[in-house]
């Protein structure tokens, strides 16, 4: 038996998680004092509410080694935990350190390896998907982390934001990447840089064509690549997230698409109408 983790950037529904369940190891949340868990509970159009209302920055903080040690226990041999990239968040660090402490006292009782998405979002969704495909096709224990790291290793993370204006204050993006998508009408494509940080893929102006070429990109991309599934994920923007799987899904080489809604810390960072997708 296996069981996979997922800190909460790892967007799911109730769909995926009947079919791909991820036991979600929540952020908290800070918006002008009040805390929100971000676990199944959370109303997230409360919360983004909330935060449109604010003056302030909101505030994220990442699971203690605790939060993690609580779902260790259990009848699993192994357990695969995804957490947002190392370089954006200290989740990785608490995963890591939760799991020197329950090895420490449980030699040898059980696997536990923690995958650094070196993403967020659609990329731990789609990490986490395809766990369970390797699980599938049978693959031993040393094959599924072999492949899943080079997966990682490969997956592209693209995302396209109104506002950046909580990447600039949380210090996840410099302000020079965020004042270009406040001057001339320029919507930035912003993505992961293959290393667990967030570079500017392109500048484009107007929402439209920014959105045409994210989907030329893809294109391009699963095209060169061959890859399979892809994982698109939003903050209250489903019109952009089904206008990208319909084209999208007219591709041959794609067999399956995840489209969900963004939880509590996705939406925090990926802001107004965000769109985050992982291929």
């Amino acid at each position: 038996m296996f069981k996979v983790i997922g800190d909460s950037s790892t967007d799911v529904d109730q769909a995926f998680q009947e079919k791909y369940p991820v036991t979600i190891v929540p952020f908290k949340l800070m918006i002008d004092g009040n805390e929100y868990v971000d676990d199944a509970s959370l109303d997230v159009d409360h919360f983004i509410s909330d935060m449109k209302k604010s003056e302030n920055t909101p505030k994220s903080a990442c699971p203690s080694p605790n939060d993690f040690l609580a779902h260790f226990e259990g009848d699993d041999d192994e357990i695969f935990i995804v957490t947002i990239s190392s370089k954006l968040s200290g989740t990785y660090n608490s995963a890591m350190l939760a799991k020197n402490i329950y090895d420490s006292e449980n030699p040898a009782k059980k696997l536990i390896h923690i995958f650094d998405s070196l993403g967020a979002a659609a990329g731990e969704t789609l990490i986490a998907r395809k766990i369970y495909e390797f699980k599938n096709l049978g693959y031993s224990t040393e094959k599924l982390i072999e492949q899943m790291t080079d997966f990682i290793n490969d997956m592209r993370v693209i995302f396209i934001s109104e506002s950046l204006d909580n990447l600039i204050k949380n210090g996840r993006i410099s302000k020079w990447k965020g004042l270009i998508a406040s001057t001339l009408n320029i919507l930035p494509i912003m993505g992961s840089d293959g290393h667990g940080e967030i570079k500017l893929i392109e500048k484009v102006r107007n929402t439209n064509k920014a959105y045409s070429r994210l989907i030329e990109i893809m294109q391009q991309e699963l095209i060169k690549n061959g890859k399979k599934i892809v994982a698109i994920t939003h903050v209250g923007n489903p019109e952009r997230a089904n206008q990208i799987e319909e084209e999208i899904s007219k591709m041959d080489c794609v067999e399956e698409i995840v489209n969900v809604k963004c939880a509590g810390l996705s939406s925090l960072y990926a802001d107004k109408k965000g769109i985050i997708v992982a291929f």
